[in-house]
C-alpha cells in the first residue's frame, strides 16, 4: 500500500465526514494499492476506516499476495458480500461512484444497519494533485503521444477514411510503446469535424476538408490525449480565421492557469478569445477536463468550476469552433499546474496545418 496517498485519503475522509469508504474502482484502487486489477463482473473492493483498518477483497485469480495490507481472498464458488460485511461498520458508508448497484444492494440486505452515501470525493480529491513520479509518468506519456500524432499527420493522405486514419494512430500508438489507447480515437474530416465528439465512419478525405485528429495513448496507465487539426491540400481564409482563433484560445487558456485561480477563469480566458471575434455559440462545451489515470477525472477545466487550481492539477485545454454542415477545430493541450504557472506536457506544433 502507498502510505502517503492512504493517509491522505483518510485525512480528507475525516474532513468529509466520512468514517469508512469503499474505494472500488480500479485506478483508485491502483493508485492506493499499486495493484491493477480488472474484476469484470467479479467484486474488488478496498475497505478503508478512518481509524487505519484497511483490507482488500478481492478473487483469487487476481491477487496473489497481501504484501501490507489485510487481504480477504475469495473463489467463484463463494459470495465475499458476507465477508465484506463483516468487515463493514453499522452507520454511513462511503461508495464509489463506479461499484455496480447491486453489490450496494445486496450488502445493505446483508448488513441492514449501513446508510449508503457517495464516498469517491476522498480519494478523487487526493488523485486530483499528482506526485513527481506520476508528472513524470504523464509527461513521458504525453511525448509518446506526441510522436504518434506526428507520425499519423504525416500518412494522411486524399481518399483514406476515417476509420483508416483511426487505425493509422493505433498503429503508431502500438510502434512508439504505448500501453494500448486512453480512449477510443476520434478522427473526422469535414463537416463530421462540427460533432465534437464524432464516431468515426466511412467517410473519405477529399482536398480542403478539415481534419480532427483527438488521440491519446496509455504509459503505465496513465493517460494522454490531445487534439490537433489539420487541413487537407489548402485551407479557406474562414477556415484559417477559426484554426487561428483556436489556437490563440489555447494559448490564452494555458498562459492563464496558475495556482490560487478557479478553474473557471482558466476557461473564461480561451472562452473570451472566440466570443470576442463572434463564435461564442459555436464553442459549446467546457474547456477541458481532468486527466491521470482516468482519461476524465476531476478537476472539472470548465465555466461553473469554483474548484482552485493547486499544483499537481493536470487538466486538459481544448477550446473548440464547431460550424454546422462546414467543418470544426479544436486545438487541444494538456497542462500541470506548476508553484508558479504551468507546464504543457504536449511538445507538438500548433502552427496551421496542411497536409
Amino acid at each position: 500500500m502507498n502510505k502517503s496517498r492512504i493517509a491522505r485519503v483518510i485525512e480528507n475522509m475525516r474532513a468529509q465526514g466520512l468514517d469508512q469508504i469503499l474505494v472500488t474502482s480500479t485506478p483508485s484502487v491502483y493508485y492506493l494499492s499499486g495493484r491493477w486489477i480488472n474484476p469484470g463482473e467479479r467484486m474488488l473492493a478496498l475497505y478503508l476506516n478512518s481509524n487505519g483498518d484497511t483490507a482488500l477483497f478481492a478473487n483469487k485469480l487476481f491477487v496473489q499476495t497481501g504484501g501490507d495490507v489485510d487481504l480477504i481472498e475469495h473463489d467463484d464458488t463463494e459470495d465475499p458480500i458476507p465477508m465484506l460485511a463483516s468487515r463493514v461498520k453499522k452507520g454511513k458508508l462511503g461508495i464509489d461512484k463506479t461499484w455496480p448497484s447491486h453489490f450496494t444492494i445486496r450488502l445493505m440486505e446483508a448488513l441492514p444497519g449501513i446508510t449508503p452515501v457517495l464516498g469517491s470525493a476522498p480519494v478523487d480529491d487526493a488523485r486530483m494533485c499528482k506526485d513527481a513520479e506520476e508528472i513524470a509518468l504523464m509527461r513521458e506519456a504525453s511525448w509518446m503521444n506526441d510522436e504518434a500524432t506526428r507520425r499519423t499527420l504525416g500518412e494522411i493522405v486524399e481518399g483514406m477514411t476515417e476509420k483508416e486514419l483511426e487505425a493509422c494512430y493505433l498503429k503508431n500508438a502500438k510502434a512508439v510503446g504505448g500501453q494500448g489507447p486512453s480512449f477510443t480515437p476520434i478522427s473526422c474530416f469535414g463537416p463530421n469535424c462540427a460533432e465534437p465528439h464524432h464516431d468515426n465512419d466511412e467517410t473519405r478525405l477529399k482536398k480542403g476538408d478539415s481534419i480532427i485528429l483527438d488521440v491519446g495513448l496509455l504509459h503505465r496507465h496513465y493517460c494522454s490525449d490531445m487534439t490537433r487539426t489539420a487541413f487537407l491540400g489548402c485551407a479557406t481564409d474562414e477556415q484559417k480565421k477559426v484554426y487561428d482563433l483556436c489556437r490563440r484560445a489555447n494559448e490564452a487558456g494555458r498562459a492563464a492557469v496558475r495556482p490560487g485561480v478557479e478553474l473557471c477563469e482558466f476557461d473564461r480566458a480561451a472562452r473570451k478569445v472566440i466570443e470576442d471575434a463572434g463564435y461564442g455559440e459555436h464553442f459549446f462545451h467546457r474547456t477541458g477536463h481532468g486527466i491521470g489515470l482516468d482519461e476524465h477525472e476531476p478537476p472539472d477545466n470548465s465555466q461553473t468550476s469554483r474548484v482552485v487550481a493547486k499544483p499537481g492539477m493536470c487538466f486538459s485545454v481544448e477550446p473548440g469552433i464547431y460550424l454546422p454542415g462546414q467543418f470544426g477545430v479544436r486545438v487541444e493541450d494538456l497542462v500541470v499546474v506548476t508553484e508558479d504557472g504551468c507546464e504543457t506536457l504536449n511538445q507538438l506544433g500548433r502552427e496551421l496545418l496542411i497536409v
